[in-house]
């Protein structure tokens, strides 16, 4: 599950500090660029990703096991 989480966070960690990126953007504008909430929001983006990969792995790697009662 690790080496999965790790692949997802390959995937995750750039999509979110991207989207967190463009938060300080939208919020002052574009001619107002605050340098130090720009690198907070993508931080923050790609800390929440390390959490969001394991949840994703944990959930695929659920979806193979087998259940209780059914055949493998």
């Amino acid at each position: 599950m690790w080496k999965l989480a790790a692949i997802i966070f390959i995937i995750a960690a750039p999509t979110l500090a991207g989207i967190g990126m463009l938060v300080p953007l939208t919020v002052f504008g574009v001619g107002q660029i605050d340098t130090n909430a720009m690198l907070i929001a993508t931080a923050a983006g790609a800390v929440v990703a390390l959490p969001v990969s394991i949840w994703v792995a944990k959930r695929i790697n659920d979806l193979f096991k087998p259940r209780h009662g059914h055949p493998a």
